[in-house]
Order: structure tokens, then C-alpha cells, then sequence
């Protein structure tokens, strides 16, 4: 087809093209897309928080926080921003050469970022023969549709809800298990204590304040993480942290943070910070446990009476079995701390309450099933877990976990699966020998191995051959590891589909984009604190959907329709409908305990209170009847040695905690001769992961040169003759990026930061625009993602080990490319 045929069809069909121009309209355009004219202070609810919003003209004014809120993120200047921003999808878009070839498409094209702007029906409508090519000559194996990820806030438009519930009807498909977040730490945790731990209400920090002698905060910022949760957060935890604050500098509480860098928590606590060389907790974790065994300062009584496997577990830390005794002179050796302060760590732990709160980050690395199991043996050891201000926690720095809940039940949600007697078009389950369900990090294993079989969790996982993926409200090209390899993987998929607010990376490399509008322009309800549970939100729509942007309840509603299965996906009810269900079902549970008013009088206050929660102590019941209230391991024991896991006979996740070497690790560890920086890519200060990354105002607060922030130590810039303020090439043998400098005395020699979320923006090799999509491109802004090595925990978990990560850096030289991030496709015809 030449370009003149092609343009006609092009007209024919309805398609809207803009030759060599940018499809985005600008800002000043914004104001005339429909908007609702009625002006006025209206409540709703994101993972920053619960606002009170103005309009003004039809256009949001003023955002204001939520009267309830008493500590406020600083996000809630990103908030607008989310709405009206240059990134924004607008329209349904389809890449150019699929549009020409469908399946048969050149896929190295894939992420170039040429589209062709197209009706909703013809959108659908190629999103749907799609899925009848692979169902039809592949079967469900060759559909991965389980990606998903952290949703925007609301019970009814979950994003995940409605693409996997509609997907579903059409027919069967690859789905994930875990998450990126936790994923090591939420596998080994119930062989030790019987739960995920992670994700699991801890001990009150009303508690904790009054019983704590000494808290460690074992690579763990709360104080950073907790502005943002899974659903509308209260931020009622700073007020704890206030006070602990205060605690510290009375003396009444010791607060020791256990980390390579120094953080925000440590900074705003004014506490004791002990730097760890990065990737080696577990070697001084192991020093501590043999300087309590050896000065008799471990709990004999609560070892014997609640754990199960300190026998099998002793030869090793004692040297007996492999004639390395990890006492803290080996330990200091590994982990940079010297063996006096690993010495006085096991008095100060055993001398009075402790409390230890680990964080997530550190169980993000090679093997990272093994920090989270030696601090659950290391409590053990202290013994004073299920008491009030003592043991273990693994998420107090997450959505107000320590927040005591107020007990009332909480609304439901859209439905993701089928309903009961429901068929999909495709009824096939015949997954040709493939495993149906695999470890949510090891897709592109997956995509470039198909038919290789790994173990995960005792068990055998075959990887499915994957035709085609169907991302929603998820953004894989930002959480997922190594750009490069995944480039690699996309040039074998058929078939991309993404709905989503914004061109984020995955958008660039699809094939069929949908704009869905964002959680403010849209009516939902939500939980007004994910643990404590105080009350529902009604979130109000601001705005009506900009552009050509629907809800996600409306984009899938339109597709069950085409599939003639419309009435089943809504059960026949309207948005309000449904609304009006999930409250009312809310409110029916919590009859007699919750007083609620009725759907009419909710929606108009906003807002219904649950009242506050009692305080609460975690594992207080197993402590006290480990009989009548086991665990949930197999022997109902904490156990410190795992018969299950040791059967499993994997040589990188052994019956019990082990140090065990990585292959990348700084500070004189592998690969350090080569790359001898450690990156540290943690949970960014001012955005969630990816989200708010397209605010362009607040991103302007903290970007570099328009960059993303590397944080330098001042002698490690100094030697490559870097000040604050430049631009930065970050690089290793999987890629490169540029970032903007930030000198700082809180990052030690041998550690840089980048925060994770950072917008991926792809630039030829020598900065030119060309090229975005070849492999070894320059990512212009500053995603980690781009270096970071793509390898499961171990065989055990198989999550991501985004941690364990070398660089280098040099001042980049040269003209600065334009960031490419948060600019919308350029339709191009030749």
C-alpha cells in the first residue's frame, strides 16, 4: 500500500491522522472539553490522600486537603496536575504499522511512538479481533492479561476489575502470582510465621510508644513511604511518628536505623543511624545471633516453646557444619559494621523491649528471602514476640499499618471474575502444557523462553508461549527490570494493548492504546484508610473525562457490548446503580455496630466515620496459646528451620537462613571491579512509583535540568568531577541513563540514589530523537529500570532483585538530548 492509498483509507474508515505533528492539543484547550459548568467545593479520594476540590468554570480551581487530615503530603500540590498535564492520552491510538499489518506487523518498530489517531469502535473493534486471532490460533496461553498492579483508588472503576472481568468473558488466560513490592518476602514469610506478613495490621503504635525501648528500623522509612496508601490515606501514623520524635529526644526511646544511606526518617527523628554495607544484612543479622548465643543472651524458654528447627539451625551459625563460625569479626569482614558495635546490638537488643520494623526494599535483591527469615530467627532469639512494643513487623511503613482499625466492615468491589454460570466466546482451558499462572516478575522470561520449565515454590512452572498482553492502569516499564531485555521481548509479542491516563513507557510500546480518564473525573466511593478503616469516601467527579477519555466501567462496558455480553458485564446496572449497591451492601454488614446514613444523604456529606480502633498487639494470641492459636506454618511454631523448604533441595534458598554471595555487590563484592557503584532505586519521595511522575508542575519542584535526581556521595562526584546540578550519565553493560546531580552527604562513597517511578524516555544512543526504540538507547530522564538486572530472588520466591545492581558515572558529555518522557506520539507517514 503506498501513502496515497493509504491516506484514503485512512478517511474512509474514519481514522484521524496529523501528519508530522504532535496528536496533543494544547493546554489552553483543556478548559473546552466538555467540562461540567457547576462549580463548587466537592470531596475525593487518591492514594495522596482525601481532598476537598473546587472548580471554577468547570475547570479544578483549588485543591485542598480533606478536614480530617491533619498531616497532608506535599503531593497535594502534584494533584491538579494529574488531571491537566501534556501526557495525557486523548484520543484511542493505534501504532501505525500495526494498523497497516495487525499481527504481521514489523514489532522492532514497537516504540517508535508513530500512531494513528482512530474512532473508540475501531479501537475496540481491533482490540477484540485480537483476541479472537490468538484465542483462535494459539488458545489461552498465548494471552497474558495478569500484569497487573497498583489501580487507582475507588471500589467500582478498578482498572484491574473491569479489563480482567471483560477479558474474561471473551476467554481464559495467563495470570500472575505476587507482586513486585513484596514478592520474596510474601513466599518465605508463611513458612516462618505462617503469613505474608507483609501486607498483615501490626502492633498499635499507641503500644509500641508506650512499651518500646528500643525500635529498629531495619532499611525501613516510614516517615518517606507513608504519604501515600493502597487506598485514600488518613496519614494518621505522622502524628505517631510526632511523637516519637519527641520520645527520641527525651531519650525514652532509642531508635536505631539500619541502612547504607541515611534517611528521611532518620533525619526527621533526629535517631541513631548504623550504615550496612549494601546487600549484606544478613551477614551481620548472622554476627548478631552468634554474639547472643555465645554471651547467653538469647531466650532459651521462648525458643523451645514456640519455634521449631534452632537445633538444625545452630551448627550453621556456630561454624559446626561448614567451619565458618559467623562471629562478628566475619561478620564486619561482609558487612562494614565493626564486631563492637555488632557486639553492643545484641545487648541493646536483648536488654529491654525491642521492636523491629523492617522495610521492603531490602528483600527486593538476589536471595532477598533471606534478611526477611534471619529478623523473624533474630526475634525469635530476642523473644518477645507477641508482646506490645516488642518482635517483628514487616510493614509499618505501608498505608497506616499500626493505625488501629475501627473493626467496620468495608464496601466491596467490581467484580473481577465471571459471574456464576457464565462462559466466555472462547471456552478453552487447554493451556498446551503450560503453566497457567506464573511468578508475576518472570514474564519476559516467559516471552523469550517459552516452553522453559523453572522451579517456584515447590513447584514446577512451564512458561507459556505469550502472543499478546493486555495491560490496564499498570505500567510495566516502570517496575519491571531491564529496558533493554524487555525491548528484546516485545519485538516477539504480536499483539500490546494498554488503557491508561497517560503515554507512560508502556503506552510507547504498544500496539492498540484506550485513554481512560483519571480517578477525578469519574463518581466512586473508597475507604478512607486501608488498615484503619475510618469511613467511606464519596468521591465526586471534578470533571467530566477530557477528550475522548472514558472510565474504565465505560470502556469495558462498550466492549462486552461488541462481544454482545454488555448486560451480563454491568448485571444491568448504571454506574450509580452500582454505587448505590456497594454502599448499601457496606452498610447492611455493618448494621448495629455502624451507624450509616442512607446512599442520598452519604453522597451528599461525603463522607460517613467509623470512629477510632482499639490498640492491638500482633501474634498476642499465638503468645499466649500457641496450641489453641497456632501459626499458619505446618507445625503452627515459628520455624526457624523449614523441613518444606529443605526438601526442596534449591542451592540458592536452603531449610534455613544463610548468607549467601551475589553476583553483583559493591564494596569489593562481585562485579565491583568493573561497576563499582551500588544503585539504590527505592520508593521515590514525591511520586507512587510511576504515579504523579506526570505532574509537571510538582515535577519541576525536584527534577535537574529536567531530570530525575541521582543522589552522589561528595567525594564520589568530586572524583569524577561532577558538581551539584549536572547532568549525569549513569550506565553498566545493560544499559544507561542521564539524571541530574545531587550532591549529598547522606549517601556514602560507593552508594548513589535514583528513585524508582522515573518516567522511561528513550533517545538514540547519540541523543538524537530517532531511535527510542533500538536496543542500548539513552533514557533521557532517569528510569533505574534501565540498569537494574532482570533475575528471580531464587527459586523459591522468583521475584524481582531490582536491588541487586551495579553502575558507574561519568559526567555526560556532549549536547543534552530533550527529555522524551511526557510527550504524547508524533504520527508520521512516509
Amino acid at each position: 500500500m503506498n501513502r496515497r492509498d493509504f491516506l484514503k483509507g485512512l478517511a474512509a474508515t474514519s481514522y484521524v491522522t496529523l501528519s508530522g505533528a504532535s496528536v496533543l492539543a494544547p493546554l489552553n484547550a483543556l478548559a473546552n472539553t466538555g467540562a461540567n459548568a457547576n462549580d463548587g467545593w466537592l470531596t475525593t479520594g487518591s492514594h495522596f490522600g482525601a481532598f476537598k476540590m473546587k472548580r471554577k468554570n468547570g475547570v479544578i480551581d483549588q485543591v485542598i486537603p480533606f478536614d480530617r487530615d491533619q498531616y497532608p503530603t506535599d503531593m497535594i500540590n502534584g494533584i491538579k496536575g494529574l488531571v491537566y498535564n501534556p501526557s495525557r492520552v486523548r484520543y484511542p491510538m493505534v501504532r501505525l504499522d500495526f494498523l497497516l499489518n495487525g499481527h504481521k506487523s514489523d514489532t522492532s518498530q514497537r516504540g517508535d511512538f508513530r500512531f494513528v489517531r482512530v474512532t473508540w469502535d475501531k479501537a475496540l473493534s481491533l482490540f477484540k479481533d485480537s483476541l479472537d486471532e490468538v484465542q483462535t490460533k494459539y488458545g489461552p496461553s498465548g494471552l497474558h492479561a495478569g500484569q497487573t498492579g497498583w489501580r487507582a483508588t475507588g471500589q467500582l472503576h478498578s482498572c484491574t476489575s473491569h479489563m480482567q472481568r471483560a477479558v474474561g468473558m471473551h476467554g481464559n488466560f495467563i495470570k500472575k502470582i505476587g507482586d513486585y513490592s513484596t514478592g520474596a518476602g510474601q513466599t518465605i514469610m508463611p513458612y516462618v510465621l505462617g503469613s505474608t506478613e507483609v501486607y498483615a495490621q501490626g502492633t498499635s503504635w499507641q503500644l509500641i510508644l508506650q512499651e518500646s525501648n528500643t525500635i529498629i528500623l531495619w532499611s525501613n522509612d516510614p516517615y518517606k513511604n507513608l504519604q501515600v496508601g493502597w487506598n485514600a490515606e488518613t496519614h494518621e501514623s505522622f502524628a505517631y511518628l510526632a511523637q516519637l520524635k519527641e520520645k527520641v529526644k527525651q531519650g525514652k526511646i532509642r531508635v536505631i536505623s539500619i541502612d547504607p544511606v541515611v534517611t528521611k526518617t532518620q533525619k526527621y527523628l533526629g535517631c541513631e543511624q548504623l550504615y550496612v554495607n549494601p546487600q549484606t544484612d544478613v551477614a551481620l543479622m548472622l554476627g548478631i545471633a552468634h554474639e547472643m548465643v555465645s554471651q547467653n543472651l538469647h531466650d532459651k524458654s521462648f525458643i523451645e516453646g514456640y519455634s521449631l528447627g534452632f537445633d538444625q539451625f545452630l551448627p550453621y551459625l556456630m561454624g559446626e557444619s561448614d567451619g565458618v563460625p559467623k562471629t562478628p569479626e566475619w561478620a564486619s569482614k561482609i558487612c562494614g559494621v565493626s564486631q563492637e558495635i555488632i557486639r553492643d546490638l545484641a545487648k541493646v537488643m536483648t536488654a529491654g523491649r525491642t521492636q523491629i520494623m523492617m522495610g521492603w526494599c531490602i528483600q527486593r535483591q538476589q536471595h532477598g528471602e533471606q534478611p526477611y527469615w534471619m529478623a523473624a530467627v533474630l526475634a525469635t532469639m530476642i523473644g518477645q514476640i507477641g508482646l506490645p512494643g516488642g518482635g517483628i513487623s514487616y510493614g509499618h511503613h505501608y498505608s497506616g499499618i499500626g493505625v488501629p482499625s475501627s473493626g467496620a466492615a468495608a464496601p466491596g468491589a467490581f467484580p473481577r471474575n465471571l459471574d456464576e454460570g457464565q462462559k466466555p466466546l472462547f471456552d478453552n482451558n487447554d493451556f498446551k502444557g503450560a503453566s497457567s499462572t506464573i511468578p508475576v516478575a518472570r514474564w519476559i522470561d516467559a516471552i523469550l523462553e517459552p516452553g522453559k520449565t523453572i522451579e517456584a515454590n515447590g513447584s514446577k512452572v512451564t512458561y507459556p508461549d505469550i502472543k499478546m498482553m493486555v495491560f490496564s492502569g499498570n505500567n510495566p516499564w516502570n517496575h519491571h527490570q531491564d529496558r533493554n531485555r524487555m525491548k528484546r521481548a516485545f519485538h516477539k509479542l504480536e499483539c500490546v494493548v494498554t488503557i491508561d491516563t497517560n503515554w507512560t513507557a508502556t503506552c510507547r510500546f504498544s500496539d492498540i492504546v484506550l485513554p481512560a480518564c483519571t480517578t477525578f473525573e469519574r463518581n466512586d466511593l473508597d475507604v478512607y484508610g486501608s488498615y484503619a478503616n475510618r469511613g467511606i469516601l464519596a468521591m465526586q467527579k471534578m470533571v467530566e473525562p477530557l477528550y475522548e477519555s472514558l472510565s474504565d466501567f465505560e470502556i469495558f462496558t462498550r466492549f462486552a457490548t461488541l462481544m454482545g455480553k454488555g448486560e451480563q458485564y454491568t448485571r444491568g446496572m448504571s454506574e450509580f446503580d452500582w454505587l448505590k449497591k456497594l454502599y448499601n451492601d457496606c452498610k447492611a454488614d455493618n448494621d448495629g455496630n455502624f451507624a450509616m446514613p442512607d446512599f442520598d444523604t452519604f453522597w451528599q456529606q461525603g463522607y460517613v466515620h467509623f470512629g477510632e480502633g482499639e490498640p492491638w498487639t500482633r501474634h498476642a494470641d499465638f503468645r499466649d496459646d500457641p496450641e489453641i492459636n497456632p501459626l499458619g506454618t505446618p507445625s503452627g511454631l515459628i520455624e526457624i528451620f523449614s523441613r518444606k523448604i529443605a526438601q526442596f533441595n534449591y542451592d540458592d534458598c536452603p531449610g534455613h537462613p544463610t548468607w549467601i554471595e551475589k553476583t553483583e555487590r559493591s564494596h569489593g563484592g562481585p562485579g565491583s571491579d568493573k561497576h563499582p557503584i551500588w544503585l539504590q532505586s527505592c520508593h521515590p519521595d514525591h511520586r507512587l512509583h510511576s504515579q504523579m511522575c506526570e505532574s509537571e508542575q510538582y515535577r519541576a519542584t525536584y527534577t535537574v535540568q529536567g531530570r530525575e535526581p541521582v543522589f552522589l556521595n561528595p567525594l564520589d562526584a568530586k572524583q569524577r568531577g561532577i558538581k551539584d546540578g549536572d547532568i549525569v550519565r549513569v550506565f553498566n553493560d545493560r544499559g544507561q541513563l542521564l539524571a541530574g546531580a545531587v550532591v549529598s552527604n547522606r549517601f556514602p562513597q560507593g552508594i548513589v540514589r535514583i528513585q524508582e517511578g522515573a518516567w522511561y524516555g528513550p533517545v538514540g544512543k547519540d541523543g538524537s530523537k530517532q531511535g527510542g526504540n533500538e536496543i542500548g538507547a539513552l533514557c533521557s530522564y532517569g528510569d533505574p529500570n534501565t540498569l537494574t538486572q532482570d533475575i528471580g530472588t531464587s527459586k523459591l520466591a522468583q521475584a524481582c532483585s531490582a536491588y541487586t545492581c551495579l553502575v558507574e558515572f561519568e559526567r555526560y558529555q556532549g549536547k543534552v538530548p530533550e527529555v522524551s518522557s511526557f510527550s504524547g506520539p508524533i504520527e508520521t507517514l512516509i
